[in-house]
């Protein structure tokens, strides 16, 4: 497993027997990408649906002619949006932190189920765990429209919360499962981008769908063509291995060969000669505890784990920042989201030219001096630095998942995915906290969100570099290639 400096292959590397099998990107590949990226909308709209659900509205109140609080029966302005959960039961005044806690237990729903689903598909496989996740996120999404009540609406969200953050975490790593080693940087900027094109084209259906629960149901309804996906969706082999099911790892395997052109001959005494190869390092089902409990998996996963939070808290946070210009709304939301695009877009010849550390470091560089910077500027300059702020820290976060998925063991390795998304989760609650410390100055915000990224840079320092390097599959490889970089123990 050793690599060069450069982060590139040795010149002997172990073979993958994967990727030897059914190459590293073909027919079937493309074929899975389609089937997974067609997730990624359904989750856009739904984790970025609270900015249509509960817009910021106006309204007067009858004993003041004036927008006052308190304020027992307003009149609503209904001429951009007709109805909102806002209107719908009155989340102004006193009530007006409900809508934050709205999207606060979305938020912790999806923390949840990223944790949840990824250790449950490292035990259970990733098909059956991948179409539970979308099944919740389908039923919770569709049953909110008709929701009578604040609180059994918020209730649903907090499910749909969960779906999202299993179908994420789930998907991911049946891509880079499947995908060649040479493919899985660019697989990773396309699963992010299609959550991107996703977040351009919900403000579309805002616009046409007015009412927040024809909303609810136009991005929701959908997610019925999912459940084709039980026929359509294969488990991964690399899971079935690890599993020791090497009939269905064949049969699969053959399967998709075939659809590859690839030959199918050999492939049974190929796969049995590698399980013995792995019985020989007594082959064994990992848990979350595999992520620390040796000293440099630890290093790298309390490392990772920062990286995660401080990413996801910059993002979310200047995404609100950002999110504040005035005008109209429908324009705004298409223009952040095109911000994140032109970071996925950008990600892909840096992934193909950069090592994962390399980017690591160098971005979160970048993120934090423009924040630092963007604490003295202001106007169209300040608006300038935030959005490179939002640009770098997009290609962080799309980066950071496939930096994880290559790091850790096929046993491990969607635990260790669903882990750190649950960390990054934890950083966009915490990031809406950090715009009310503009009241002890305007300049306070922007600071609090630079320290984060600029530590990580310094802690991804210790991390060791992935790019072209085989995916492992026991703990005992994840450790060895953990120790290949550096000898700092946590």
């Amino acid at each position: 497993m050793d690599v060069r400096k450069n982060g590139n292959a040795a010149k002997d590397p172990p073979k993958d027997i994967i990727q030897n099998i059914i190459g590293s990107f073909g027919k079937y590949q493309f074929y899975l990408c389609i089937l997974i990226f067609l997730s990624k909308y359904s989750m856009a709209f739904h984790q970025m649906g609270i900015i249509f659900l509960a817009p910021k509205v106006s309204y007067i109140c009858p004993d003041t002619g004036n927008q006052t609080c308190p304020c027992d029966d307003p009149v609503y302005d209904r001429s951009v949006f007709t109805n909102t959960i806002v209107m719908e039961w009155n989340l102004i005044c006193g009530r007006q932190w409900l809508v934050s806690l709205t999207q606060t237990l979305f938020q912790l729903g999806s923390l949840f189920g990223s944790a949840l689903f990824g250790v449950a598909s490292d035990k259970f496989g990733r098909k059956y765990t991948f179409l539970l996740a979308l099944f919740v996120q389908m039923s919770s999404g569709i049953a909110n429209g008709y929701m009578p009540t604040y609180w059994s609406f918020t209730l649903l969200r907090f499910l749909v919360g969960v779906g999202v953050g299993g179908t994420m975490v789930t998907g991911f790593v049946i891509l880079m499962e499947f995908a060649g080693i040479q493919y899985r940087d660019s697989i990773a900027a396309w699963f992010s981008l299609h959550y991107d094109f996703g977040y351009i084209i919900m403000p579309g259906l805002a616009y046409l769908f007015r009412d927040y629960a024809q909303f609810q149901l136009a991005t929701s309804l959908p997610m019925v063509v999912f459940i084709s996906y039980v026929f359509l969706l294969p488990e991964t082999p690399r899971w079935l291995i690890a599993a020791k099911k090497t009939e269905e790892a064949v049969l699969i395997l053959e399967r998709v060969a075939r659809v590859n052109n690839r030959p199918t001959e050999n492939i049974r005494a190929t796969v049995e000669a590698y399980e013995k190869t792995l019985g020989q390092t007594k082959l064994r089902k990992g848990n979350v505890l595999d992520l620390v409990r040796t000293p440099a998996l630890r290093r790298n996963t309390v490392c990772m784990a920062f990286c995660f939070f401080s990413c996801s808290y910059c993002v979310f946070g200047v995404s609100q920042y950002v999110g504040q210009l005035g005008g109209n709304v429908f324009l705004n939301v298409a223009a952040s989201a095109t911000v994140a695009a032109i970071g996925a877009i950008l990600s892909m010849p840096l992934m193909k030219i950069t090592g994962r550390k390399t980017i690591f470091v160098s971005l979160f560089l970048v993120c934090g001096a423009s924040l630092l910077l963007l604490a003295v500027s202001d106007g169209g300059i300040a608006v300038a630095f935030a959005c490179i702020g939002l640009g770098t820290g997009m290609i962080i976060f799309l980066v950071a998942s496939l930096y994880c998925s290559e790091m850790y063991p096929t046993v491990v390795r969607n635990a260790a995915v669903g882990v750190f998304t649950m960390l990054s989760r934890v950083g966009s609650m915490v990031a809406p906290f950090v715009i009310g410390l503009q009241a002890r100055g305007a300049w306070v915000p922007a600071v609090v969100f630079a320290v984060p990224p600029l530590a990580a840079a310094l802690v991804a320092l210790l991390l060791p570099e992935t790019k072209g390097c085989r995916l492992m599959t026991t703990v005992e490889e994840g450790e060895q290639f953990a120790k290949r970089k550096g000898s700092a123990k946590l």
